[in-house]
């Protein structure tokens, strides 16, 4: 047996922000097989990553904020097309230009939730974290940090409805029996509930 490769990749549609790809690869018994993979990654950039060794650089900063004066955990609940519905989620978004990542904490959190980032003190850029890979390429950078200021929508991008919470412990546990929730802020609640401001440290 050999460890499975991918040969070619052709695109099947490429918008701005996600595109999906059929790719063509050979697997441990050196049969021809297809996968199809939804990508934030242009062709070029794909195929370097996947023919050329090429390292990919991460796709989004998901943000694990502390309230500094009010000690609480920074929420917020968004309306998602794919799923038609509002849902719980820690506040996250794309890397642009080839930004550093606390640049882009500084302007998603600000966007999102009218705070500031005050520092950051925890983050895993190193090693990336994988959303969904049997569908898609798409990695993360975490990143726990504390933030300070008022909470507001007027930064917010047009197409973006979100509600900005602020979580105690006790209503992180309350939470959790919410039927709606991210997966990635469902660990955080999980983890908050316990250490409480531990975690940020």
């Amino acid at each position: 047996m050999q460890n499975s490769k991918i040969k070619k990749v052709k695109s099947l549609a490429e918008t701005k922000f996600l595109s999906l790809y059929d790719v063509e690869y050979e697997n441990k018994l050196g049969k021809e097989k297809h996968w199809t993979v939804s990508s934030r990654k242009s062709k070029d950039e794909l195929e370097k990553t996947y023919l050329e060794n090429k390292e990919d650089k991460i796709d989004a900063v998901v943000i694990c904020a502390y309230h500094k004066t009010l000690k609480k955990l920074v929420l917020i609940n968004q309306y998602r097309v794919p799923i038609n519905k509002y849902i719980y989620e820690l506040p996250a978004g794309l890397v642009e230009n080839n930004e550093e990542a606390e640049a882009s904490v500084r302007r998603e959190l600000k966007e999102e939730t009218g705070l500031d980032l005050i520092s950051i003190n925890k983050i895993n850029s190193k090693d990336k974290l994988y959303l969904s890979p049997g569908m898609t390429d798409e990695s993360v950078a975490f990143v726990y940090c504390l933030c300070d200021g008022e909470m507001s929508h007027e930064y917010q991008e047009e197409d973006e409805d979100i509600k900005v919470l602020l979580i105690s412990q006790e209503e992180a546990k309350e939470l959790l029996k919410e039927d709606c929730i991210d997966i990635k802020a469902y660990l955080i609640l999980q983890m908050f509930t316990k250490l409480g401001e531990e975690l940020f440290i």
